[in-house]
């Protein structure tokens, strides 16, 4: 498993450093190099290193979210948090129902498996989203508007509202949870709950650090620690009392930033390293999923249908931005940020499949659903990446 850990680093190092010399981003070169190390192509990823990798995926997501969070200056959130959340819920919204509309007539499901395979695919991808927004707010671009923290912000949020989300259509569609109101009710609940405990544990931290003084890379792991705990409580608590993690490692982050702003700025750079291995890990494996006879089997039907529902959330996002501080290609800079589906569809796309089995009902209708989200990774991941480098370059301003 080492040589083969060694093998699969090299080649992505190699990969991203081609990709960015020929001015395309070099996830696309990571994912690249998943998919042809994959099972599904070489077979190259042996599978005691393929469940390690997936079992490590919660490890990057926890430092994109700390790395976000110790970025989102109060000042600039204060100026676009309306704008963030009304991001967070209206375009996600117009592309799950319109893919719910559609997925019926293009793919033959069911209504409710329609409705379940909306939710999968309207969340962007934080793995590729933000790390991208962090690299343009040190570079300064958008600073005036502050669209790239806009976007960050709304991309997070978004994320923990479609996962609580899908839990509760998954469990209505095998009929597992009937109580969809008080489900559905928690939603806002388990936000709240989430960043509650993120701005107490980041205060504490805050004292623990002040009076300890440890060097940089040990607050950095000592965050990434304490982020995972937080995942692991979300699990413990589903079920039982709502509390969602992700807003809770982000809250960290902002409380580092807010009252211990030095140490902040060290750790953002302490965890930027760890996001090097993180990220290859992270796109490896992601296009180590990837089956490309499926993706090829859905064809035409299931490329239309990606395609409307991108269309239907840029539509949202011209909504949320209308009458706002932005320009014209700021705008179509956050419709760029709309388009890589990647962390959220390999994270819960196998999830109806796995419930319609354990529910002893036909599997597929699940089987679709997992082949969409595989097929939207494999299509707007590479195409969200290159779409944002190519706004940020042509449609951002950098600030002296």
């Amino acid at each position: 498993m080492i040589f083969g850990l060694a093998e699969l680093l090299l080649a992505a190092l190699v990969a991203d450093w081609l990709f960015r010399k020929c001015g395309l981003p070099g996830l696309v070169g990571m994912l690249l190099v998943g998919v042809l190390f994959g099972p599904h192509v070489l077979g190259m990823i042996s599978p005691a290193l393929f469940d390690v990798g997936v079992e490590l995926r919660p490890l990057a997501l926890v430092v994109i979210l700390l790395r976000a969070g110790l970025k989102l200056d109060r000042q600039t959130l204060n100026r676009v948090g309306g704008r963030a959340l009304a991001l967070a819920c209206v375009p996600a919204f117009l592309e799950g129902v319109a893919v719910a509309l559609l997925a019926p007539r293009l793919l033959g499901l069911s209504p409710m498996a329609a409705v379940v395979l909306g939710a999968v695919l309207c969340a962007v991808s934080p793995a590729v989203v933000v790390p991208m927004m962090l690299s343009c707010i040190d570079r300064a671009r958008g600073a005036r508007t502050g669209a790239p923290t806009m976007v960050l912000a709304a991309a997070s949020l978004e994320n923990t509202l479609v996962i609580v989300i899908i839990g509760v259509l998954v469990g209505l569609y095998t009929g597992t949870r009937n109580h969809w109101l008080g489900m559905l009710a928690s939603i806002p609940l388990s936000m709240l709950t989430g960043i509650a405990a993120g701005c107490i544990t980041g205060l504490a931290l805050c004292r623990i650090f002040a009076r300890f003084d440890p060097r940089a890379t040990r607050r950095a792991m000592a965050l990434i620690g304490i982020s995972l705990v937080l995942l692991h409580v979300e699990q413990l608590a589903r079920g039982h009392f709502p509390f969602a993690a992700l807003p809770a490692v982000m809250a960290i982050g902002f409380i580092m930033l807010e009252r211990y702003e030095p140490y902040a700025h060290e750790m953002a750079s302490k965890l930027a390293k760890i996001w090097i291995f993180a990220e290859i890990l992270l796109f490896t494996m992601i296009g180590a999923q990837l089956d490309l006879e499926v993706a090829l089997r859905l064809g035409m039907a299931g490329l239309l249908l990606l395609g409307a529902g991108l269309v239907a959330r840029c539509l949202g996002v011209q909504l949320c931005l209308l009458r706002g501080t932005l320009s014209a290609r700021e705008r179509l800079f956050v419709c760029a940020t709309c388009i890589p589906k990647g962390t959220v569809q390999a994270a819960v796309g196998a999830m109806p499949l796995a419930a319609l089995a354990a529910a002893g009902q036909d599997t597929a209708p699940g089987e679709s659903i997992l082949a969409m989200a595989v097929l939207s990774i494999a299509v707007t991941a590479p195409l969200g990446a290159w779409a944002i480098s190519y706004a940020t370059e042509h449609f951002l301003e950098e600030e002296c």
